[in-house]
């Protein structure tokens, strides 16, 4: 026999009841966190939990958010650059030239003229591009790192520097000279936004492990900005407690809670929390402290000091130097990079006309090599990671 089918009046009427039967349940029994699976007391609400600000909007979330470095790791090449040939190219400010230099033989095969006065190489955002900087030329000179040759130049106006917010959405140009931080499209370099600055020398940077704010130094009046990434605005901004600071490189800590700034007068690193952005301590490591370069496992960051032709070992989690690092006939060791394995330390002499190899474990000269004069900001390419913020090779 079958059974008469309700009303749906009916199946209505016990559905609703059903329901208060349970919202009485939870309410009366229990309060609103526990019944979700908290453990907070009965009638109690639990303490809110305030949720972790949300990163820069586009920005490739972190293999690790312990690690702002862990895509770096040794040979952890991006598909776009594994085919890409392993070299140095290095910026001669005084001969408006590249040098390019073969690791495996250390010896320079080719020299790619630019425009006047080329600062650094800086891998795109989309690790596709080389982009020199023609500081004084007021131009960027795009090569192809598949095939080493240079493009035709683009206008851009007092290139000392190139960043890319980590979204990828602009390219930021360190305009020294202009006293600007200019926003430009990541690819045909047009002007979005120009933000104008009080400090003179805008020159490094580096980004907050969310990315939504980022660190620069400033040469030639010795201050630190903060810049929100996504508003384009300076919100913060200090002088350096050291009369005649010269800040240079800036490097944020694998867990992205401390940001170092390398200043070639006052012979160390300044030490800050970019969130509190707080007056900074300084860590000496040398005389004419300059470069910041994180190790392959990002346990070390070699630093190099100009001055006294030295690079100095700084121990994350020691939170000390515990090694320096002579070169044997001195020099003027500057900005670089890392090998993709992680192997070898690539500096420019920046005042010998040469660049330095030097061995990451026994901190050993492997090479010097001849090159134009006034060696700058050296890549070295391809490097690991997925994207670049810019500089020499920042990866995340």
């Amino acid at each position: 026999m079958t059974t008469p089918r309700p009303s749906r009046k009916a199946a209505a009427l016990v559905a609703g009841l059903a329901l208060a039967a349970l919202a009485g349940c939870g309410s009366a029994d229990r309060g609103p966190a526990e019944a979700l699976g908290s453990k907070a007391p009965a009638g109690r609400p639990a303490k809110a939990v305030p949720a972790a600000p949300p990163g820069l909007p586009g920005m490739p979330p972190l293999l690790d958010p312990n690690d702002v470095y862990a895509a770096d790791r040794p040979n952890a090449l991006s598909p776009v650059v594994k085919d890409f040939p392993s070299r140095v190219y290095v910026p001669n400010t005084n001969s408006n030239t590249v040098s390019v230099i073969d690791p495996a033989t250390y010896k320079v095969i080719d020299t790619i003229p630019v425009g006047v006065q080329p600062q650094h190489v800086v891998p795109s955002w989309d690790l596709k591009t080389l982009w020199v900087n023609n500081n004084r030329g007021h131009t960027l000179t795009p090569i192809n790192p598949a095939t080493g040759e240079a493009g035709k130049p683009v206008e851009v106006h007092d290139p000392y520097n190139l960043y890319f917010t980590p979204n990828g959405k602009y390219a930021v140009v360190m305009a020294s000279m202009d006293k600007e931080l200019v926003f430009r499209d990541p690819h045909t370099m047009d002007r979005v936004k120009t933000v104008p600055v009080t400090c003179f020398g805008v020159n490094h940077a580096d980004f907050s492990a969310d990315g939504r704010y980022f660190i620069v130094s400033c040469e030639f009046s010795g201050e630190l900005l903060k810049v929100d990434t996504e508003k384009m605005e300076v919100v913060a901004q200090q002088k350096l407690p050291f009369e005649g600071a010269m800040p240079q490189d800036v490097k944020v800590s694998p867990d992205g809670k401390t940001f170092y700034v390398a200043d070639m007068m006052a012979h160390g690193m300044w030490v800050l929390s970019g969130d509190r952005f707080e007056t900074p301590k300084l860590l000496p490591t040398g005389k004419g402290c300059h470069g910041l370069y994180v190790s392959r496992d990002s346990r070390e960051m070699y630093v190099s000091n100009r001055g006294e032709g030295s690079v100095s070992v700084f121990d994350f989690k020691q939170n000390k130097i515990t090694k320096k690092w002579e070169l044997p006939d001195g020099g003027s060791p500057d900005m670089g990079g890392v090998s993709a394995d992680g192997k070898v330390l690539w500096l420019s002499g920046r005042y010998d006309n040469e660049v330095y190899a030097i061995d990451t474990v026994t901190g050993k000269e492997l090479a010097r090599v001849p090159v134009g004069g006034g060696p700058h900001g050296l890549a070295v390419y391809p490097q690991p990671g997925r994207y670049s913020l810019g500089h020499t090779g920042i990866f995340r």
